[in-house]
């Protein structure tokens, strides 16, 4: 297993744990390139709220979490994704690739960005929208850190 799949699984694991409790810290593992100075750009302006969920506490830099239970994570100066077929949307002026592969929750990932910000949606709640989330967070990682690749229409492709 790789570095980064094992920092993603732990990830992962410590947010299916917050999910099921209330925690005044929540556990998580800080990503790759954490200390990344353009990470710490992005993280001391984000925002209190982030749609009707509150800011809790993290004990990993570069992470955030939002709600009680937790119901949105974020991290910043995970590994850049490739390429993909993973679903694209640009949200707040950032390509995001969205794996729905553990539906009702969502992992989705900043492309073409570095460094790259990832952020798991708990998408079982109706309290959260992910169009919020992903144009609130986009505009940070919009304008602290650097386009060098977009998502490519598959219809366009090879015109």
């Amino acid at each position: 297993m790789t570095r980064t799949r094992r920092a993603l699984a732990v990830i992962v694991v410590a947010w299916g744990l917050t999910l099921t409790g209330c925690a005044t810290t929540i556990p998580l593992e800080p990503p790759q390139d954490a200390n990344n100075p353009k990470c710490a750009d992005i993280m001391v302006r984000l925002p209190k709220d982030l749609g009707e969920q509150q800011r809790v506490w993290t004990d990993a830099q570069s992470t955030a979490a939002w709600g009680s239970p937790t119901r949105v994570i974020m991290a910043c100066g995970v590994t850049p994704p490739g390429p993909s077929t993973l679903k694209c949307v640009s949200l707040g002026g950032v390509d995001w690739l969205v794996d729905e592969s553990e539906q009702p929750n969502f992992r989705i990932t900043s492309y073409g960005r570095t460094p790259a910000v990832q952020v798991y949606i708990d998408g079982g709640d109706t309290s959260v929208d992910p169009n919020t989330v992903l144009t609130t967070l986009g505009r940070l990682v919009s304008a602290h850190t650097q386009k060098s690749a977009q998502c490519s229409d598959p219809d366009q492709i090879g015109e």
